[in-house]
């Protein structure tokens, strides 16, 4: 909160940055290829192609974490405007709502993602709070745009 803006940024909870991720497979494929060459020297020419092929499968699934290991949602409540930013997989979606306009609305079942509508458009935000805890993000909204 600053002065009349108020934002909530909701984030993964990643334990390993793209960066130290991008490390932690250098380290493996140094390692692995290493120990697949001196397979390789000792006779046992099938050791190293296995290892090239266990490497490009690890390095998809790391590619596949680091894409999204930093998603995450921004609501910003800044003078009579409600933005909401959602970053999914390297994409940038933004929505803005007239502060009087927006409708904050839980979704049916226990465990869905808040709604925030108005002016015709619809945002779900909410992915990245443990679902016991959405409601009380959405009453702590409600109660910014009211200015309570």
């Amino acid at each position: 909160m600053q002065g009349h803006n108020i934002q909530w940024f909701l984030r993964r909870n990643c334990s390993v940055s793209p960066r130290q991720l991008g490390w932690m497979y250098l380290s493996l494929c140094a390692v692995s290829l290493a120990i697949g060459a001196v397979f390789w020297f000792q006779g046992a020419k099938l050791v190293l192609p296995f290892a090239w092929i266990e490497l490009v499968a690890v390095g998809a699934a790391f590619a596949a974490y680091a894409r999204h290991a930093t998603d995450g949602e921004t609501i910003r409540l800044a003078g009579g405007q409600l933005v909401v930013e959602l970053e999914r997989g390297g994409r940038m979606e933004r929505a803005e709502f007239r502060r009087d306009w927006v409708r904050v609305e839980p979704g049916a079942a226990d465990n869905s993602l808040i709604e925030l509508s108005g002016q015709g458009r619809k945002v779900q935000v909410g992915r990245f709070v443990r679902p016991e805890l959405r409601p009380m993000l959405a009453s702590e909204i409600r109660r910014a745009l009211r200015g309570a």
